[in-house]
């Protein structure tokens, strides 16, 4: 397994946090933000849920890296 493989990987994790929808999956499990405003956040689950929330919030530049993963990929093989 090599770098690229790595790479290719985690924006793959990535691309799958930042689809889950929050009202109709993450909601009924209790995996909202709400539930970790109190002291919460240094929990596993907190955390977690951070990181759902950022693969939310930077769903653009998801996007970007994206693209630039394809056209890498078209030129390189």
């Amino acid at each position: 397994m090599g770098f690229w493989t790595l790479i290719e990987g985690l924006l793959l994790f990535a691309n799958a946090l930042a689809i889950l929808n929050e009202d109709r999956f993450l909601a009924p499990r209790g995996w909202t933000l709400a539930e970790i405003q109190g002291g919460r956040r240094n929990t596993l689950k907190g955390q977690i849920i951070g990181l759902i929330h950022a693969c939310h919030f930077l769903r653009l530049p998801l996007i970007l890296f994206n693209i630039i993963i394809i056209v890498v990929k078209l030129f390189s093989g």
